[in-house]
């Protein structure tokens, strides 16, 4: 039962810090002021991120201490999400030239390989496929992918919270289901800090929780991923499978964006998360929308890899059709401005 109030204790941490936080962004006047490319209209204060950055930390290291959390993990995480949260700190401050912040991404992605040494062979269409070196690399590239792709996806109220609390919840039951009880407690930790975070952000934000936050979360999911495939193969495409909105929405659009002359890390509104919050007129109805599809299309096609025995691959396409075709009909990417 203690063991159980803990992940209260560890939510109840990240609520009373991110009001600390933005106490503290409010007197350094870490504030986002409203942009024609800004998909809110209030000026509000950054940087909570460092609330659910800090809480789940501290609670790894507890929980690592107790012998529930893999050490090799906890370095990983430690590693790679300290230098990205110091940098997404220093950015909501002021601004981390690109060129600087990727090389801290990398630096993260490759302590990250180094702790876990590199990608796990993976299942595709039945056959296991070993890529050797040239997976390190991809796994490399991955790893920055996610921190950058989540960083990308957090412009309006509550979904960045509400994507890693379903999709870490969706991990916890499909570990469940597969056995791999071990593993629960990473993902519970971290929907916990969130949770706390979530009060001040959702359904109407009073802080955002800026790039300290989300380049966190993503390379966070990142680091939980290639774990749980060095567990199992399958594991790498489900939890594809479970961030599906994110990658869907940020792949397509940076892809159709890079295909039209656009600079890639050039500010715009135009994923298409943002073009349905303009097009519905509230972020929430986006945001539950997201919740809804994690839960009821995302999570579903995951536990049909993990339990039924659906090819891993096959899943990822199966779940990224509508997805994609959604992206597509709301025109995500265009360079024009609504």
């Amino acid at each position: 039962m203690a063991l159980w109030l803990s992940l209260w204790v560890v939510a109840g941490a990240s609520l009373v810090l991110t009001g600390a936080v933005r106490r503290y962004a409010l007197t350094r006047s870490m504030i986002d002021l409203p942009t024609a490319r800004s998909s809110h209209s209030i000026p509000t204060p950054r940087g909570g991120g460092v609330a659910i950055v800090f809480s789940f930390l501290c609670a790894l290291l507890v929980f690592g201490f107790w012998g529930l959390v893999d050490w090799a993990l906890i370095a990983a995480l430690l590693g790679a999400g300290s230098v990205s949260a110091i940098l997404g700190f220093l950015d909501d401050q002021g601004y981390v030239a690109v060129r600087w912040r990727l090389l801290g991404h990398f630096f993260g992605a490759f302590w990250v390989l180094l702790v876990f040494k590199g990608l796990p062979p993976l299942i595709m269409f039945g056959m296991l496929f070993d890529f050797g070196w040239f997976g390190h690399v991809l796994a490399l590239f991955y790893l920055v992918w996610m921190l950058n792709l989540y960083n990308f996806m957090d412009r309006i109220d509550g979904i960045a919270g509400v994507e890693a609390i379903t999709v870490c919840f969706g991990a916890l039951i499909v570990y469940l289901v597969m056995g791999a009880e071990d593993l629960i407690w990473s993902p519970l930790l971290l929907a916990m800090s969130v949770l706390g975070f979530l009060y001040w952000n959702f359904p109407s934000a009073r802080i955002f929780m800026g790039d300290t936050g989300s380049g966190f979360l993503g390379i966070v999911f990142g680091v939980l991923s290639l774990q749980a495939a060095w567990r199992d193969p399958n594991m790498l495409w489900i939890w594809s499978i479970l961030l599906g909105v994110f990658i869907v929405d940020s792949t397509f659009t940076l892809m159709r964006r890079f295909l039209l002359g656009a600079r890639l890390y050039e500010a715009h509104c135009n994923h298409a998360y943002q073009i349905a919050s303009r097009l519905s007129g509230k972020h929430s109805v986006v945001t539950i929308s997201v919740l809804m599809i994690n839960i009821f299309w995302l999570l579903p096609v995951a536990l049909c890899v993990a339990f039924l025995g659906l090819d891993g691959f096959v899943g990822v396409i199966i779940a990224y059709t509508p997805l994609l075709l959604v992206a597509i009909k709301l025109n995500a990417g265009k360079l024009s401005v609504v």
